[in-house]
């Protein structure tokens, strides 16, 4: 497996602010790699750092194994595609494409050609002749990812391109994207803030607060065992149930807190008598019951029918939500039972927040 991106001890400030702490990323070539958090979590300065766009602080950055400190933007040989698309407004399509070579001497020809290939790669063949304002959000986006395509670069890097388009159209693109990366077996950094985006596109998921990586790995490694109450609570759609507990004297037994429901789990090990924890469920690991027929009964408030999924919200505090597939015979004001397998149960220090 050969690295293609490796960060060693990165840190950015800005002044006495610690945008990026410690950071340790290596990317292998041909990898898609998400970049994905809250706003101002640090992935757009990760990321920017990358490019040049940032300067570091201090650690080690490397891209094909060569030293990138210092190195500026033009030199690093990566491709960036915006949230904004950056085309010149006053160029077509295909002058737009060939920009970038034209600048660097290639020949009038060659740099035809080379853009009447991507074009053909992309989708966009048809659109050579037209100018920006001429073209959809989607159609845009597209010339924006080929304008990166045509330099053959060491590595894209996306920050947050789907953003300005509509819900529809980024479904689409999130495709056409993951299947362009496939097709050019290119080594792609992907910065989101919509963790379905990740999960669905990514080979590996980065997850970031507070300038810090909490987590990486696979998609569904993150989703099934998140290292802390905030993996746990940001990965995943709809997010994880939270429930305060406390541990019985029993050590097996949990007793949950939902406001004025009080139920009751019995865990697979010994945890310490008394001990106050966060217990995280997924909706879909939560199943419905006739009243008193499941572990606890919760009244219902709403439920939100999409067709073939129905999600449940139990009138409780925190709230309970329940995902059933199917079309949901529960109706607002129902009295519930709730079935939860011990096996499914996430539990989380209630001080630190890191899992147990």
């Amino acid at each position: 497996m050969t690295i293609q991106i490796e960060l060693r001890g990165v840190n950015k400030h800005y002044g006495s602010f610690h945008a990026l702490k410690d950071i340790d990323l290596s990317i292998a070539e041909g990898t898609f790699v998400a970049l994905v958090g809250p706003s101002g979590c640090g992935k757009s300065t990760l990321l920017r750092s990358l490019a040049g766009l940032e300067k570091i602080s201090t650690g080690d950055l490397k891209i094909a194994g060569q030293q990138m400190n210092g190195v500026p933007p033009r030199k690093r040989d990566v491709a960036m595609v915006f949230q904004s698309y950056a085309l010149y407004p006053h160029m077509t399509v295909e002058e737009n494409l060939t920009y970038s070579l034209r600048i660097r001497g290639v020949a009038k020809a060659q740099a035809k050609k080379a853009a009447a290939e991507v074009a053909a790669t992309t989708g966009l063949s048809h659109l050579l002749g037209r100018y920006p304002r001429e073209l959809s959000g989607g159609q845009r986006q597209r010339v924006a990812m080929s304008r990166a395509i045509i330099r053959h670069p060491k590595a894209f890097l996306f920050d947050e391109p789907l953003s300005n388009l509509d819900a529809a159209l980024r479904v689409h693109m999130r495709k056409e994207i993951r299947a362009l990366h496939d097709r050019l077996h290119a080594t792609s950094v992907y910065v989101t803030h919509d963790q379905i985006e990740a999960m669905t596109m990514a080979d590996h998921v980065v997850v970031m607060r507070d300038g810090i990586i909490e987590q990486q790995g696979k998609p569904l490694d993150l989703y099934d065992a998140p290292v802390n109450k905030f993996v746990a609570g940001f990965i995943g759609s709809p997010a994880m149930n939270f429930i305060p507990a406390m541990v019985g004297d029993d050590g097996k037994t949990l007793a949950l807190d939902l406001g004025t429901v009080r139920g009751i789990l019995t865990v697979d090990r010994t945890l310490q008598p008394g001990r106050k924890i966060t217990v995280g469920i997924r909706p879909e690991h939560i199943g419905i019951a006739e009243a008193g027929q499941g572990s606890f009964d919760v009244p219902v408030a709403v439920v939100e029918s999409t067709g073939f999924t129905a999600f449940i919200t139990a009138a409780t505090t925190p709230e309970l939500i329940v995902v059933e597939t199917g079309r949901s015979t529960v109706r607002p004001g129902d009295m519930v039972g709730v079935r939860i397998s011990s096996d499914q149960l996430h539990l989380f220090d209630d001080a630190t927040g890191v899992r147990v």
